[in-house]
């Protein structure tokens, strides 16, 4: 199926507007789009992006047990709570 796509103006630069059916086709829906020059022309293939949370977790897990060297303040942790009514104001 061809269909033919013309360059419009989005501000000082220029862009393409890709038909529901060519995105359908190509499976190119919710993806970033990479583009690259070749000799007849202009290839657009969907780009592989990387989910930019994935191994926070674990990169952060493994950066506290490497360089956290503070102790824990039990003192904090386990005081007595008490109202305000013991505090002068």
């Amino acid at each position: 199926m061809d269909f033919a796509i013309f360059l419009i103006q989005i501000g000082n630069s220029q862009g393409i507007r890709i038909p529901k059916p060519i995105i359908e086709q190509a499976h190119l829906s919710g993806f970033e789009l990479e583009l690259k020059v070749v000799d007849e022309g202009l290839l657009i293939k969907s780009h592989k992006s990387v989910i930019v949370r994935d191994g926070w977790q674990e990169s952060i897990e493994n950066h506290i047990k490497l360089f956290s060297k503070e102790q824990v303040d039990n003192e904090w942790l386990h005081a007595t709570l008490i109202d305000d009514s013991d505090i002068e104001w």
